[in-house]
């Protein structure tokens, strides 16, 4: 059965994820990432490195960012939302990015860029500024789409 998810399901989606893709554009040239990112129910928070996708997001803010579960082929929820990219340069703004950033729980086996300190999984200490740039993305459109199914399928080996 395929379906729209409702509001509260896209929430719910939005929260438990911590890796989607944002889709940039900018210079005639659309750029699609995969990002670890925290969610506070009105902006996505982002840590990273200068690179491509900031660079095309301080040209051209409105992006789009998508986040899916996946448990198999026939079993899966995405949503897709819409909006715009802010870096986040003043001091209280980095702090908060942080502090909804370390929120998160991770899985014990997780990627290297999702640590934001070199002593993650504690926090940064008051006087240990962490580099890099925060940026969120404030949520102005969603939608969300499921497919279920009951039946179980299995591979063949």
């Amino acid at each position: 059965m395929f379906g729209k998810l409702n509001t509260s399901e896209i929430e719910d989606l939005l929260y438990r994820q911590f890796v989607g893709r944002i889709g940039c554009h900018a210079d005639g040239l659309t750029y699609v990432v995969p990002v670890s990112y925290a969610y506070d129910g009105i902006y996505v928070y982002f840590h990273s490195v200068d690179g491509m996708k900031i660079s095309m997001m301080r040209k051209n803010p409105r992006v789009c960012f998508e986040v899916d579960d996946t448990k198999n082929l026939s079993n899966w929820k995405s949503v897709i939302s819409f909006g715009k990219f802010e870096e986040l340069t003043k001091e209280n703004e980095r702090q908060e990015a942080l502090k909804v950033l370390g929120r998160r729980t991770l899985p014990l086996l997780s990627s290297q860029t999702m640590h934001l300190t070199s002593q993650w999984p504690f926090p940064a200490n008051e006087d240990e500024r962490v580099a890099g740039i925060f940026f969120r993305i404030e949520l102005m459109e969603k939608s969300g789409r499921f497919e279920h199914s009951e039946r179980e399928f299995f591979y063949a080996t």
